[in-house]
């Protein structure tokens, strides 16, 4: 039946093509909606949204940042580059940066595909593996969400890696071996989590390449695993050093959690009940979130329970090695893929993640795809029904996928998510109190941020974002203690350091609040707020000659700081650098031409400065945006009395009186002016 409808029906099509056209259909389909989503205050802002060297696209010096950089505590200068390329060519339109996630999932799925065709000679058992790849929801997290673009990006090396191997295996070319190792390299720089590459290949080596023949005894054997493993041994090489380089990275961004905070046995417990998790969700995919909370306590009955399906799992598959290879390659593949991120290294505070699953269930989808017929008899209508069925698993999937999808569309939808999975969810309460004050709505923030912190004590940024709350609301003691709580738990964050620096410094304790803004830039010397809290706090303070060497330093570092680039003009102009004071006051009014404020003061400065008419100009400009601006009044009605039009200068000193009848110096310049016009008439 096959046969003749591949020869009569589609003569000129090849089946691979016509495949890879229906996977990539369904995956757009699956996740077309993303188009219209935001980025999302999870990481996207490391990530994207706040990240300076991001923003400024593909530059030289973005490009040696990412090589040199450990920021967000990874290193993985691959994608920086990517979300560099993508400001590049689209900006900050989150829609497309969403739909280049897609792009890269359906190129994986495709590679997927055509390295196990390839590999295995079967079609339809390589269609469904990589068809279970392309829909299944626990996916979803890895292809919508901005931030993970790294899992996809390791992954697409990765599956090249895999394909040069294959190449590189069937006609020992040096050059396959060589973009094998470029590719392996690169996915590592994207995400290191690909590091146990290396031992998926030998695992391929004996099935389905058949590389590798486990007879007992055989001395063909004691050739083939040495041989084997030397021709691995630069993969393994490249695995080390990315072991190495990612823990150093992630410990110095205080990523890696004590054995204070998760004992070892903590850390096994929650291994194993993970591994099960997992082929639980991949089984009956309800309940998906983007944050799991580590539970840090286990019942005895789980752990164990769990121990024993693994064991049991895996005897299994190894005495069936011979008959059926591929149950004990998929289920190796599982097991292994997934012991980066397992949590016997504990990084964050989840217990689990979906996006973890993204290349690990890749082994279990091949148990699964070469299992079943194996395990079903020849029977007449076995493969309709076995066509009906797949049918309807695929279609369930992609349902699904569609509506995990949504779960995606915006900060306030993924935390509410959250919350509805698990409302003992520090991170949905934490998150979601972000969105709403986003919103303007602070009292229902500051209740989710006590929620979190009564669910997690030691919770550091919840702790912070409440004190932020609660300055905003002018209580300015109680920010202050929250600040300190947040400073106390993680006193390597300079955003903790800076904010508490924020609230000495309004409740007077300029020199206390020194200390942190200093702390806060010897931690991130490229954080540009607390550069500029610190110029401002030293201008309190008298030092001018300090304060403008800072503000200069946050502009360096973001030279759109309007507020830093104000407050320097303002500090210029008051000890006598005015040509430098106007250079800043017209920077600001390119980058926001209705500035009232810097109207008002550069056209001061330029009044001083004997330019009248320009400064007549930039205060009458003042006035109409804030009619209300006595200031800007009162210097335009003496601009104008400078310039001779002492008609429109008794009508804004007029104006001046009128809204601050006690401004004696108003009094006295409409005075003056008034005389003037009297003598002129005389």
């Amino acid at each position: 039946m096959n046969h003749h409808f591949q020869k009569k029906i589609l003569p000129n099509v090849h089946y691979d093509i016509l495949i890879g056209l229906m996977l990539t259909i369904g995956i757009l389909i699956a996740y077309q909606q993303v188009k219209y989503h935001k980025f999302v205050a999870y990481d996207d802002q490391k990530y994207v949204t706040e990240n300076r060297h991001v923003l400024a696209g593909l530059t030289p010096e973005g490009v040696i940042w990412s090589f040199t950089s450990t920021h967000a505590s990874n290193w993985h200068p691959m994608t920086w580059l990517s979300h560099m390329l993508d400001i590049e060519c689209y900006g900050t339109e989150p829609g497309a940066h969403h739909l280049s996630n897609v792009s890269f999932h359906i190129f994986n799925t495709l590679l997927l595909f055509l390295v196990f065709r390839r590999m295995s000679r079967n079609l339809w058992q390589s269609v469904f593996v990589a068809a279970l790849f392309a829909f299944h929801p626990l996916h979803v997290e890895s292809v919508a969400w901005v931030s993970e673009r790294k899992d996809l990006l390791s992954t697409f090396f990765g599956m090249l890696t895999l394909w040069f191997y294959i190449c590189h295996v069937e006609h020992s070319e040096r050059r396959s071996y060589l973009l094998m190792l470029l590719f392996f390299m690169l996915g590592l720089m994207s995400k290191p989590m690909l590091v146990t590459l290396p031992f998926v290949l030998l695992l391929l080596d004996y099935w389905p390449l058949r590389r590798l023949q486990l007879e007992i005894g055989s001395s063909e054997l004691r050739d083939q695993i040495p041989s084997l493993l030397w021709e691995k041994m630069p993969l393994f090489i490249l695995m080390t050093a990315s072991c190495g380089i990612t823990f150093l990275a992630q410990q110095s961004g205080g990523a890696v959690r004590d054995l204070e905070t998760y004992s070892f046995y903590t850390r096994i417990a929650n291994a194993l009940i993970s591994y099960v998790a997992y082929l639980g969700k991949m089984i009956w995919p309800c309940n998906l979130t983007a944050f799991y909370p580590h539970p840090e306590t286990f019942p005895l009955w789980q752990v164990t329970g769990s121990l024993i399906l693994i064991l049991s799992m895996s005897a299994l598959v190894i005495r069936q090695i011979r008959q059926q290879p591929y149950l004990a390659v998929g289920w190796l593949w599982y097991i292994g893929t997934l012991v980066p991120v397992i949590g016997v290294v504990q990084v964050g505070s989840q217990a689990m993640a979906d996006r973890y699953t993204y290349i690990p269930l890749i082994g279990i989808f091949i148990m699964i795809a070469w299992g079943i017929p194996d395990f079903f008899p020849q029977w007449r209508y076995r493969t309709p029904l076995f066509s009906i069925i797949a049918a309807m698993i695929l279609l369930t999937l992609t349902t699904l996928t569609w509506v995990q999808t949504r779960y995606w569309s915006d900060s306030t939808t993924l935390f509410k998510r959250m919350l509805e999975v698990n409302d003992n969810n520090h991170m949905g309460h934490g998150g979601l109190g972000v969105a709403l004050a986003n919103q303007g709505k602070i009292e229902e923030a500051m209740r989710h941020y006590l929620r979190a912190i009564r669910l997690r004590p030691r919770y550091a940024t919840a702790h912070s974002n409440l004190g932020l709350a609660l300055l905003a609301q002018g209580k300015t003691h109680e920010a202050r203690i929250h600040f300190a709580k947040a400073v106390a738990i993680k006193a390597e964050h300079p955003k903790f350091q800076n904010n508490l620096g924020v609230a000495l410094a309004k409740l007077g304790d300029r020199v206390q609040a020194i200390v942190h803004f200093k702390k806060a830039i010897q931690i991130n010397p490229e954080y540009a707020e607390a550069y500029y809290n610190l110029a401002k706090t030293l201008k309190e303070q008298g030092r001018n000659a300090a304060a403008i060497t800072h503000f200069k330093a946050a502009l360096f570092i973001r030279p759109d700081h309007t507020d830093a680039r104000y407050m320097l003009a303002n500090t210029l102009a008051a000890t006598g650098n005015m040509r430098e004071a106007i250079v800043h006051f017209k920077t600001i009014l390119q980058f926001d031409p209705d500035n009232a404020e810097a109207h008002r003061q550069l056209g001061t400065v330029l009044s001083e400065q004997k330019y009248t008419k320009a400064a007549i100009f930039h205060l009458r400009r003042a006035s109409e945006l804030q009619p209300d601006d006595v200031t800007a009044r009162h210097n335009l009605g003496v601009a104008l009395l400078n310039e001779g039009k002492v008609q429109e200068a008794i009508i804004q000193l007029e104006e001046v009186v009128r809204i601050r009848p006690w401004d004696k110096k108003a009094h006295d310049n409409l005075e003056k002016v008034l005389a003037i016009q009297k003598k002129g008439k005389d």
